[in-house]
């Protein structure tokens, strides 16, 4: 990038002067220059220092799947913004009809597609389609959305609401009635001593709907891998029992794929990994890889179908609008962001790369003892740090940044389990892009190896 250290020198300066950064205590920024990335391409950023990081957690939240600097996507979302840049929604456009069309050849059993621009905001309409359902078809009742505890669906006051992560929500209250928790599927962490484990926690579950009672619930919320709670891999026998749970209560399923959607796991969604068929699948970040703002809520068409029930009704259709999914960058970024996925079987070198990951990560677990757990799926991986095996006391939270800051010392950015669940803050993320190289995936453990030895010798 050619930028003079004067021109340099007054971003930062600005950047300190003016942004309201996220996740971020600005009283450190008052002895501290804040971190401006300036540059990307493949795995790799450069920051206004001139420092160089492989990205580990693909822009910082599992966001940039193809990688940095594809020329190709800019192209694509150039040419269609010379062309056709906007028109609100309830008009069609061309990238909107060929991308749904070719992300539902993707997702059988589903065939609708709303566009908005966040995936706190996709969620935000599973909620209201479920509350007009309600009000529509049973008479006000089955207007409850269970959620689980460690999952998160966003940020919007709505989604806070079925948000499993307590210091995340906290002080963003009070909030809507009608959310209701149900205990969370972390093996490692069992709350029942049982050998099907998977089974008991999805009956944990059925045990919150018969105190609430069925014909009140109309939604569970999930996501199919718990990203920010942890990296949560649901054990054997739960999404079964899950969704069998939901079949025998009539209770719509909504699986929340933000972050597992389009490949992170090796499979287009998380949720294809357990042959499962949700009635709500919502997505964001990957889709196009954060080249272009878009979400996604995708319907069947049998939910699609209970907002047509009376046309004469000036009620009776879905009455919501978000002034962004109108915006055609994001799917003609996305459909390109698909090709390349596609082209480049980045699924296979996801699936691939991932077990390298999760090999690297467990050879870390034999030699550093604070490893007390190593989980995810393809390019999806979780290490929880505890304190002591035996009892598995978490490690401070404190001392977990403190590995993440050795780590970028080192030349690699990880991410950790951050201010979400108290006491539990102590697990180590890792989603590099789908393009990651075993090269990559060497020097990410090896600069993780360093950190652990550097904060616990």
């Amino acid at each position: 990038m050619n930028i003079t250290t004067n021109e340099l020198r007054h971003v930062i300066e600005a950047d300190r002067a003016h942004i309201w950064h996220h996740l971020m205590q600005h009283k450190a920024l008052e002895t501290t220059d804040p971190r401006v990335i300036i540059e990307g391409k493949g795995m790799r950023v450069w920051d206004a220092a001139g420092n160089q990081f492989i990205d580990a957690v693909s822009g910082g939240v599992w966001t940039v799947n193809v990688g940095y600097g594809r020329e190709t996507i800019a192209n694509a979302v150039r040419d269609q913004l010379v062309k056709m840049n906007y028109f609100a929604a309830a008009a069609g456009s061309i990238p909107g009809s060929l991308f749904a069309e070719r992300l539902l050849d993707k997702m059988p059993g589903l065939s609708r597609v709303y566009y908005a621009n966040s995936g706190s905001e996709a969620n935000e309409k599973v909620f209201k389609m479920v509350r007009q359902i309600s009000a529509r078809h049973h008479k006000g009742k089955k207007s409850k959305i269970l959620f689980r505890e460690r999952d998160y669906h966003g940020t919007t006051i709505g989604v806070l609401a079925a948000c499993g992560q307590a210091e995340r929500a906290a002080m963003y209250g009070p909030y809507p009635d009608g959310f209701v928790q149900v205990p969370h599927c972390l093996e490692y962490r069992k709350q029942w001593d049982v050998e099907n484990y998977g089974e008991r926690a999805a009956d944990a579950i059925e045990e919150v709907i018969l105190r609430e009672g069925p014909d009140t619930v109309g939604l569970l919320c999930l996501e199919p891998i718990t990203a920010g709670g942890g990296v949560i891999v649901p054990p054997k026998g739960y999404w079964e029992r899950v969704q069998e749970i939901c079949r025998k209560y009539d209770i719509l399923l909504h699986i929340d794929e933000v972050v597992c959607g389009v490949g992170r796991t090796g499979v287009w969604f998380g949720y294809q990994n357990y042959g499962i068929e949700p009635d709500f699948v919502t997505m964001a970040k990957g889709v196009a890889s954060g080249y272009a703002a878009i979400s996604c809520t995708v319907t069947t068409e049998r939910v699609f179908e209970m907002f047509k029930d009376d046309p004469s009704d000036p009620m009776s259709y879905f009455r919501d609008i978000s002034t962004f999914g109108g915006c055609t960058s994001g799917p003609a970024a996305a459909l390109e962001n698909m090709r390349i996925i596609e082209e480049e079987d980045l699924l296979g070198n996801t699936l691939a790369m991932g077990e390298r990951l999760n090999g690297n990560l467990h050879a870390l677990m034999e030699k550093h003892k604070v490893i007390g757990d190593v989980r995810g799926k393809g390019l999806f991986q979780g290490a929880e740090l505890v304190a002591d095996r035996v009892t598995k006391e978490p490690v401070a939270e404190k001392l977990a940044q403190q590995v993440v800051a050795e780590a970028s010392k080192r030349g690699v950015i990880i991410g950790v389990t951050n201010r979400s669940n108290p006491g539990f803050n102590n697990t180590l993320c890792l989603s590099p892009a789908l393009i990651a190289t075993s090269d990559d995936i060497d020097s990410i453990t090896d600069a993780i190896d360093g950190a652990l030895t550097a904060v616990f010798g």
